[in-house]
């Protein structure tokens, strides 16, 4: 799915691997996850006088399930990203910006990558406060939550509740522009229970996938995010009985089915659809 650039091409995105750019080694190892896309990470994982080896074996890398986070394209490390990127033969399945807090940004990198399909982060309160601008820019398929550097900016904890009300502001901002939301990597590696509970509740609240640090982390954000094979069945049974009551509210197995909840089941259906696809 290289270089698509509709909403179709997130759709049925549930996890995202993140490896460092300047750890090639490595990203072999994540192809081999189940991770739905690994994204080799140009900007914080990677020290500035690695930033040109690392920029040309992602480039290298490009090919089917392989997103890339380049550098701010506000800054001289992301324009060269953008420029390496036009010139490259292909383009990544999705290209992640980081620290976005205008769709101007979105503007200055379709000019370099007209069909690429971007992923703005929104890493700070000025973003949160634009991102449903943001997130109905032209190429824009999905957004990020960067809950760790607006916790710094906070000077909070990355923690559940202490980003509560950013991550809500974050799924309507999603919500109004159209676009899936993914949740920001747990960073405590050895706490399974916490990973599992987190990822049980950003799907909760809107989250359709979320990013991950470590393969180890795949089956619990997998576990959360992905509709099981029940649920698909029962959405397709509602949607099945609401369209032969002529598209009205009906009592359906003991409660009511109307449009909300149609429109809930209709997106789990399609997110069904679209991982069939990938």
């Amino acid at each position: 799915m290289t270089g698509r650039s509709s909403i179709g091409a997130a759709m049925g995105l549930t996890s995202l691997l993140f490896v460092p750019g300047s750890t090639p080694a490595r990203f072999a190892k994540a192809l081999g996850s189940d991770a739905d896309l690994i994204c080799i990470d140009l900007e914080d994982a990677v020290a500035s006088e690695s930033k040109a080896a690392a920029r040309a074996a992602a480039i290298g890398a490009i090919g089917p399930r392989v997103a890339i986070r380049i550098n701010g394209v506000t800054t001289d490390d992301g324009m060269v990203d953008l420029q390496a990127l036009a010139a490259a033969p292909g383009l990544p399945d999705l290209v992640l910006l980081p620290k976005v807090e205008s769709a101007d940004e979105i503007a200055i990198a379709r000019r370099h990558l007209p069909d690429a399909a971007f992923v703005p982060l929104i890493e700070t309160a000025r973003g949160l406060r634009s991102a449903h601008h943001i997130g109905q820019a032209p190429g824009v398929v999905a957004m990020m939550f960067g809950g760790g550097d607006l916790s710094g900016e906070l000077g909070v904890a990355l923690a559940w509740e202490p980003l509560a009300v950013a991550r809500g502001l974050f799924i309507l901002a999603c919500a109004e522009a159209g676009v899936p939301a993914i949740d920001v990597p747990w960073i405590v590696l050895d706490d399974a229970t916490g990973l599992a509970d987190e990822a049980r509740r950003a799907h909760a609240i809107g989250f359709q996938a979320k990013a991950a640090i470590h393969p180890a982390q795949l089956d619990a954000i997998h576990a959360a995010m992905r509709p099981s094979a029940d649920l698909v069945e029962e959405a397709r049974a509602a949607l099945a009985a609401y369209e032969a009551a002529g598209a009205r509210a009906i009592r359906y197995q003991g409660r009511m089915l109307e449009a909300p909840i149609i429109r809930r089941y209709a997106r789990i259906i399609n997110m069904a659809k679209a991982r069939e696809l990938t």
